[in-house]
């Protein structure tokens, strides 16, 4: 009896295994195996999912850490220093909102980080490539810009409201002033750091539209900054109406009204109150319709 010659040829690797063929894998057309439970539960994301993503990604981030850090230590040292300043002159404040018109300056230069960070939070993203991995992981444009402007927002505020509250409360203790009015306090702590957070937001929406941070955040700072220097500049008689407007609607003349009509660039025909939160509410809300629009119209 002879045995049977056997090929020696090794088997192809590469040949097409037909669909349902037995002993095919389930991912090469077979059967699928009876019984088997995957481990990882299946369920379809919401925007909880996309919040907690993108909470990780910004506070893991070194940029994070640097500009909310910056921003504090100017608010503290700059509102602190001028109490100090105050106090050793021995002039007692009698004007129940000088004292906390002091923190005006600290925030005024707070908000250059909160502009910088509002824009990195987004256009980091597209500088590096990472906002592939994000709109392959949430392909709902609207939700991820959604998710970064609440993750954004909260964060910017709860820190800005701390710090101004520290700061308003060493300027109590350190300058000789009267009580103050619990309605001022309310906004020179928590209408403050509403207008910065939103002011953030603006800058997250310039920086979604222009997909660049040095380009986004020089546009930030014109938008602060020129109206105030164009202004000073328009010496015309002429002009003295463009010249008011561009005063009194200026960033940082809106935000002075948060403190006091006083600081020295706001005057009385200008916003009053709580005006020029809604002022930028309006701006903010048309800006980041406008990024939704182009996140969704253009390619990454």
């Amino acid at each position: 009896m002879t045995t049977p010659p056997t090929s020696s040829t090794p088997p192809n690797p590469y040949q097409q295994v037909p669909p349902g063929a037995a002993g095919t894998a389930p991912w090469q057309g077979g059967p699928a195996a009876v019984g088997y439970t995957s481990p990882i539960p299946a369920r379809r994301a919401h925007l909880g999912d996309a919040l907690a993503s993108e909470w990780t990604k910004l506070r893991s981030v070194r940029s994070t850490v640097w500009t909310l850090g910056v921003m504090i230590v100017l608010m503290l040292g700059v509102g602190i220093l001028s109490a100090v300043v105050v106090a050793a002159a021995d002039a007692p404040v009698t004007d129940d909102e000088s004292m906390l018109a002091l923190g005006f300056f600290g925030v005024l230069l707070g908000s250059m980080c909160v502009m910088t960070l509002g824009v990195m939070t987004i256009a980091s993203e597209y500088g590096t490539g990472m906002i592939r991995t994000t709109l392959t992981a949430c392909p709902s444009r609207v939700r991820v810009l959604t998710a970064k402007a609440v993750v954004f927002f909260v964060l910017v505020f709860v820190i800005t409201a701390l710090t101004t509250m520290t700061v308003a409360a060493v300027q109590a203790a350190i300058v000789d002033a009267p009580s103050q009015d619990g309605g001022l306090w309310f906004r020179a702590t928590v209408g403050v750091s509403l207008y910065l957070a939103t002011l953030g937001l603006l800058a997250m929406a310039v920086g979604a539209l222009i997909r660049h941070s040095a380009g986004a955040i020089t546009v930030m700072i014109g938008v602060v900054l020129l109206p105030l220097v164009l202004a000073m500049f328009m010496f015309a008689d002429s002009l003295s109406a463009l010249r008011d407007g561009l005063l009194e609607y200026s960033i940082p003349s809106q935000l002075s009204v948060f403190y006091t009509d006083s600081v020295g660039i706001a005057s009385s025909s200008g916003p009053r109150g709580w005006e020029p939160l809604w002022i930028l509410l309006g701006v903010t809300a048309v800006a980041m319709a406008g990024a939704c629009f182009a996140l969704e119209k253009r390619d990454v």
